[in-house]
């Protein structure tokens, strides 16, 4: 079963904001077995245009992935970064061969 993962690219508009949204969505991110692959390091970006913070979110499985998305532990934690940040989140299956 191929696994499921989070791409997204954001801009922070208040730090001290987002480390609630990181502490909320910790829960979640443990119920539906996430792994951080990429968390905000340094990038380059060699075409096109980015935001300036890059995450890489794998699950254990695409259903997982969409599932936490659509969480109550986690749609309350967005909620708290939906103010102080702008972003663009996808939800991609990974490849099985």
């Amino acid at each position: 079963m191929p696994k499921g993962y989070w791409v997204g690219h954001v801009d922070i508009e208040d730090v001290q904001a987002y480390e609630k949204y990181k502490e909320a969505n910790a829960a979640p991110f443990a119920e539906y077995g996430a792994r951080f692959l990429i968390r905000g390091g340094q990038q380059e970006i060699k075409e096109g245009q980015s935001r300036a913070r890059t995450v890489v979110i794998e699950f254990p499985s695409y259903q997982a992935a969409l599932d936490c998305y659509d969480s109550t532990g986690y749609q309350l934690a967005k909620d708290l970064r939906d103010p102080i940040s702008t972003g663009d989140i996808m939800i991609v299956e990974g490849y099985d061969d």
